[in-house]
């Protein structure tokens, strides 16, 4: 298996926690994070995380960690999101499923995972849980999660009803928060990289940059949208239900926001034909760019390339490296 060639360390809590060589994790993504994308970080000195859920089943997802584990001897992590649904997932089962495969490293999300976290302190599992806000992320630590990621409201996905942006969101988690601290929302390269450490951050979580590398199973097509799509792309939808949620800019989110401004408001009926995980899943494996929803971040502006995930871990590194230098002969 490929080797990250540079021989420098970037050492932090996070790192030392995680056994990984730089301060770089791949979020959870559904559909997206697969033994193909996560072994790749992974083998590259960052942190691959496996999508739980992505799984059509507990035993699916063992099978998935034994592929992964072929593809990759470093440190990888399964993500679970904990969301509130009227059928809900076996959670239960994909929690053993994750502790009997071995794995000592889970992303959470979505609702705590307080009802989890003794189960995996038993087997030495470390708990990154990612939050939105100060008062979710200090009562994680209260309930005992090993590491706070931090989600700006520049993120892909749910971010959350408060719009706090992680210029500000950072600082304030790293200041309040004992146990170590993951920037997440925004950053797709070593300057936000360099941005992060410096506003007290111990490392970064990338999920939308990871869905433009060689390695991510997605339609090319859907590589190359990321690609042209600036900063202005990318839309808010389910604010009006308070589920916020970023996407990029297609004529499907663009329905669902025209839907949700209608007079009379809207209910999640009224949109739940467009939404549907099963379209936007066709949209990844097909390339239809209009087939479904993709969850993208306004780091699309910051894309504009298509690296394997060495290339873009060690340019990460050079460049945060140099911005730090930089930075530090102001002074």
């Amino acid at each position: 298996m490929r080797r990250a060639s540079l021989e420098i360390v970037m050492k932090t809590r996070v790192t030392e926690m995680l056994g990984i060589r730089y301060p770089i994790v791949q979020g959870g993504m559904q559909w997206v994070g697969r033994a193909e994308l996560a072994s790749a970080v992974s083998n590259a000195g960052g942190l691959g995380i496996l999508t739980a859920l992505t799984q059509e089943s507990p035993e699916a997802l063992s099978r998935e960690i034994r592929r992964c584990r072929q593809m990759t001897d470093r440190p990888f992590g399964v993500n679970l999101t904990i969301l509130p649904s009227v059928k809900p997932p076996p959670y239960v089962e994909y929690v053993e499923a994750i502790i009997g495969e071995g794995i000592k490293i889970i992303e959470t999300a979505g609702n705590s995972p307080k009802d989890f976290i003794a189960r995996f302190k038993t087997n030495d599992v470390r708990i990154l849980h990612k939050c939105t806000t100060l008062r979710h992320a200090l009562s994680a630590e209260a309930n005992g999660v090993d590491i706070i990621s931090i989600d700006g409201f520049e993120c892909a996905g749910h971010p959350g009803e408060d719009d706090i942006g992680g210029l500000v969101l950072i600082p304030i988690a790293a200041r309040a928060l004992k146990i170590p601290v993951i920037a997440s929302g925004g950053i797709g390269d070593g300057w936000g990289l360099a941005a992060a450490l410096a506003l007290g951050a111990e490392g970064v979580n990338m999920g939308t940059r990871f869905c433009a590398v060689k390695e991510a199973p997605l339609h090319d097509n859907i590589k190359q949208a990321l690609v042209r799509a600036t900063e202005r792309d990318t839309n808010l939808i389910f604010r009006t239900l308070h589920n916020t949620g970023r996407v990029l800019k297609t004529s499907v989110s663009n329905e669902v926001v025209e839907t949700e401004r209608r007079p009379g408001g809207c209910t999640f009926d009224d949109i739940r034909r467009l939404v549907s995980g099963q379209r936007g899943r066709t949209a990844l494996e097909t390339g239809d760019i209009d087939a479904g929803l993709v969850w993208a971040g306004e780091v699309v502006g910051l894309i504009n390339d298509i690296p394997s995930c060495e290339e873009l871990i060690e340019r990460m590194v050079a460049e945060c490296r140099q911005r730090l230098a930089t930075a530090s002969s102001y002074c």
